[in-house]
């Protein structure tokens, strides 16, 4: 397995941006300096990520996401060097 990351990750399986492979370890996400555990897509060039917002569903029964922008830093959990956060 590589350790690099895609620009653009999602955990929807129906997504073109879906990679099952690379899910397959656990993801983590650094935004604006601090871990999220509800990430449903990410961009690091864009600098967004999309989360659940809420309890909300759509008319096709998949969680209504909110897009934020800011900084996106991806890292692999349990990896010595990436579990602390760099200030």
């Amino acid at each position: 397995m590589t350790d690099s990351f895609p620009d653009r990750l999602s955990v929807d399986p129906r997504s073109p941006f879906h990679d099952a492979s690379l899910l397959e370890r656990p993801i983590g996400i650094r935004f604006n300096g601090r871990e999220r555990h509800d990430v449903e897509e990410y961009c690091i060039s864009e600098g967004w990520i999309r989360v659940a917002a809420g309890r909300a569903l759509d008319r096709r029964g998949r969680p209504m996401t909110v897009k934020l922008k800011g900084a996106v830093e991806p890292f692999f959990v349990g990896a010595d060097s990436d579990a602390t956060p760099t200030s």
